[in-house]
């Protein structure tokens, strides 16, 4: 795993707080999976740096997932990777790229 800090690792810790609302509550209890996103800081493939969204759980931590396989995995450069959340980027151009 690379050591890159990339520009919008606080995205994941704002997941965390969400999480721990009574929305992400919510989330947990309608979604129930385990997401990896693989963020490379400027090409898909190298330096990857990998998160884990578990909606199972309601964790949100920092690495490969090692229970088992993930219910989805996705791969974002770092600048398209915040670009999709705030509305910035059309999910299905960003899985193009």
């Amino acid at each position: 795993m690379a050591t890159t800090e990339l520009k919008y690792d606080n995205l994941f810790e704002m997941m965390k707080i969400h999480l721990a609302s009574n929305a992400g509550r919510e989330l947990i209890k309608n979604i129930g999976l385990v997401y990896q996103i693989n963020i490379a800081p400027k090409k898909i493939g190298f330096d990857e740096v990998s998160y884990i969204v578990n909606l199972k759980k309601g964790e949100v931590t920092k690495g490969k997932y090692e229970g088992g396989k993930p219910d989805a995995t996705f791969f974002f450069k770092d600048d398209d990777f915040i670009k999709v959340p705030t509305g910035k980027m059309n999910p299905q151009i960003a899985f193009m790229r």
